[in-house]
């Protein structure tokens, strides 16, 4: 709506006798009444526009007569969020007696929807009047304005906290994995390749023409290049396999190849390849052919423990790369993202957490643009929503994450399959400090953080929709940053406006 929508109004007469009748002023004396008609005024104002969120808050509106309606943009888009005729409901500038201490706009747009009639105070005037006639009621405010903003901060920064904890004990414990994986295989690597110096030191002893070591040099090589193509066998395949190295081994007089041939079935090797080996070295005698096939097998351990270091090793870096993009550090706190980095590297974080029997669907629109967002800020949001979703399902079921666009917002939705969130409960899930979680195990801040996140600092909307075994959280984010709001605004206000019902 432009400037040209504003409504015109027409000045009227204020009577004090009418004023009483509003449930604001029922309580005033004649002396405070008569006050007010001086000082304020009453207003009839045609249908349209009064005033736009985010303008400086200037007027205190109390409707006589009519019909109001409270909007708020969200998501791109303007949501209505209260429409009544009740007498007395009021709006505007009520912060006005906080002064500086507060940031003093108008928290969402008001409309009148028919001819409409108010009582106006200029924001000084009401601030004045609510300093002198209300000092102690004044100070009360006040410390319930901001102790209940002192309060969420603090047990929202000790959600902060304990959900750090949390992650941190589960970061640790998967990077200890691949650590202790990488540290036995290089302990068992150190003995393969003594065992393979003492081999070879053995086969120089023995009696090998130039061209049978050069032949059993190659088959070295192509031991180590096979390991890297190994075949995926069934289980039922690679135990055949083993059957049959086994035996072949025990034909060929090699003690204990029962012990060796698993290696070779790792490696991807048959009974060809080790006819190949027997070909090169017909004629040399058994003790010499028996260290030739265990100097093969060490060469193929070592190869396979290194690639046991390696995937380890680049497990642990995958693990610090997920945890440097999840807490976003030597970033800009606000940047132009792609939004799938950000849930990728946060559900590394809570992988522990999720667990091996919940199954974890990504479904991605690899077409969305980057988002204009606070990155560090929506990682906890994703995680807010991704743990509630493991915990709706107690630990079993499928957990959603998609993404797609829809008009000019990005939209990530995390579903779950639990039992959903009861229809007389949706409506305050998103309220601080509601949480049914037993006592001691929520703090009912994780939504309304939320919330703030992305309706605050991102102009977006956060909603959900739930039915048994469908839960689904839905955020949009702007792809236009010029819609975001201020980092930090009168968001209580929101809360507070026409509350006279």
């Amino acid at each position: 709506m432009s400037d040209t929508d504003r409504v015109s109004s027409t000045r009227m007469v204020c009577d004090p006798d009418e004023l009483r009748t509003l449930f604001l002023f029922e309580k005033l004396n004649d002396e405070q009444l008569e006050w007010l008609c001086r000082d304020g005024r009453v207003e009839t104002f045609e249908p349209g526009l009064i005033f736009r969120e985010g303008e400086p808050a200037t007027c205190f509106y109390v409707l006589i007569e009519g019909e109001v309606l409270l909007t708020k943009q969200s998501g791109g888009e303007e949501i209505e969020l209260v429409r009544t005729s009740h007498r007395g409901s009021y709006s505007g500038a009520w912060t006005a007696y906080m002064g500086d201490k507060v940031d003093q706009v108008y928290s969402g747009s008001f409309h009148v929807t028919q001819p409409s009639r108010f009582f106006v105070l200029d924001s000084a005037t009401f601030a004045q009047m609510m300093q002198e006639w209300f000092p102690m009621a004044l100070h009360l405010l006040e410390g319930v304005f901001f102790g209940n903003r002192n309060s969420n901060e603090i047990i929202g920064q000790r959600e902060r906290l304990l959900a750090l904890g949390s992650l941190t004990a589960g970061l640790t414990h998967e990077l200890n994995n691949p650590a202790s994986a990488a540290v036995r295989a290089t302990s068992a690597l150190r003995e393969r390749v003594a065992g393979m110096r003492n081999k070879l030191k053995m086969m120089a002893h023995g009696k090998f023409t130039p061209a049978a070591l050069e032949s059993l040099v190659q088959l070295q090589e192509e031991a180590a290049m096979q390991v890297a193509k190994a075949p995926t066998l069934t289980p039922m395949e690679t135990a055949d396999r083993e059957d049959e190295l086994g035996d072949w081994l025990d034909e060929h007089g090699i003690a204990n190849g029962w012990d060796i041939a698993p290696t070779f079935v790792q490696a991807g090797f048959d009974v060809d390849w080790l006819e190949r080996v027997a070909a090169t070295l017909e004629g040399c005698n058994a003790g010499v052919f028996e260290g030739a096939i265990r100097w093969l097998n060490y060469t193929v351990e070592t190869e396979l423990l290194m690639n046991e270091i390696t995937d380890s090793t680049n497990r642990v870096s995958s693990l610090v790369n997920a945890a440097k993009q999840y807490s976003q550090m030597d970033r800009a706190p606000f940047q132009v993202v792609d939004i799938h980095e950000l849930l990728k590297s946060t559900l590394v974080m809570l992988a522990r957490k999720i667990g091996d029997d919940i199954t974890v669907v990504k479904d991605f629109d690899r077409t969305l643009p980057q988002v204009p967002c606070y990155a560090a800020e929506l990682n906890q949001v994703w995680t807010n929503l991704i743990d509630n979703a493991v915990a709706a399902m107690n630990g079993h079921g499928t957990l959603t994450v998609r993404t797609y666009r829809e008009n000019d917002c990005a939209v990530v939705e995390i579903g779950d399959t639990g039992p959903g969130v009861p229809p007389e409960l949706r409506h305050r899930i998103f309220e601080p400090f509601f949480t049914t979680k037993p006592v001691g195990e929520g703090t009912g801040l994780g939504l309304d953080i939320s919330f703030r996140i992305v309706a605050k600092k991102h102009g977006g909307d956060i909603r959900v929709e739930s039915e048994p075994g469908d839960t689904r959280f839905i955020v949009r984010l702007p792809l236009d940053p010029a819609g975001r709001p201020v980092e930090e605004g009168n968001d209580q206000a929101a809360q507070s406006n026409l509350e006279g019902e």
